[in-house]
């Protein structure tokens, strides 16, 4: 195959697991403790947002304000709340298919490397019991720069030993997608075709993807 694909590169968050909830209920939590709801729907706001704008955005749903250093105590309650969810997650939480893809791709000797922007992916991994699936496990301890940036995935691709075009991303997001790009990666794309329609192939899921029939698409 002249472009053969020698390794694959996984964002966690909605293609491995789906953490969103656990965000949203730290979120929540916050904000019943300032004396306010904060719906599902008001957290579709902090998709793709950092932590202090998503604050920001929860504050004023609330009509509240708080001082720099409030904000700054209330973020880190957030958080910390959001780390007490993960650390309670079980195998059973893998999305459909990721398993079965990942034992596959072990089967084929194709690498395997973890990209992602989270800092806690390690003990998500972990959790999963998926970490012997990985290779290379690349998160925010060890970026800087956020997706569209391919910082992510050219820190997995060179600890991977692997080029650059020879690694094919699984992202469930629009920044993910393009970060590929940006590193002249193949990508899947996992969820609505309408977002992340620059991707070279989207599926709903990971569920019912042999490799040996991918390969002939991307």
């Amino acid at each position: 195959m002249n472009k053969a694909i020698k390794a694959c590169i996984f964002d966690l968050d909605g293609v491995i697991v789906d953490t969103a909830r656990f965000h949203y209920l730290a979120w929540k939590r916050l904000a019943e403790e300032l004396g306010f709801y904060f719906s599902p729907e008001h957290n579709e706001k902090l998709k793709g947002v950092s932590r202090i704008r998503s604050l920001e955005i929860l504050l004023e749903v609330g009509k509240k304000k708080l001082s720099a250093q409030e904000m700054e105590l209330a973020a880190e309650k957030k958080n910390k709340w959001y780390v007490e969810y993960i650390s309670k997650i079980t195998p059973d939480e893998i999305l459909p298919g990721a398993y079965e893809l990942l034992i596959e791709l072990k089967t084929y000797k194709i690498k395997r490397a973890l990209g992602s922007a989270s800092k806690n992916a390690g003990m998500i991994l972990n959790r999963l019991e998926l970490n012997r699936f990985f290779d290379v496990v690349i998160d925010g301890n060890k970026v800087s720069k956020a997706k569209p940036d391919p910082e992510v995935f050219l820190k997995a691709a060179e600890e991977l030993k692997i080029k650059p075009k020879e690694c094919l991303v699984f992202e469930d997001a629009q920044a993910g997608i393009e970060a590929a790009i940006n590193g002249k990666m193949r990508c899947v794309g996992v969820g609505d075709p309408e977002l992340l329609k620059k991707a070279n192939l989207v599926v709903p899921d990971l569920a019912n993807i042999e490799w040996k029939d991918l390969i002939k698409i991307v």
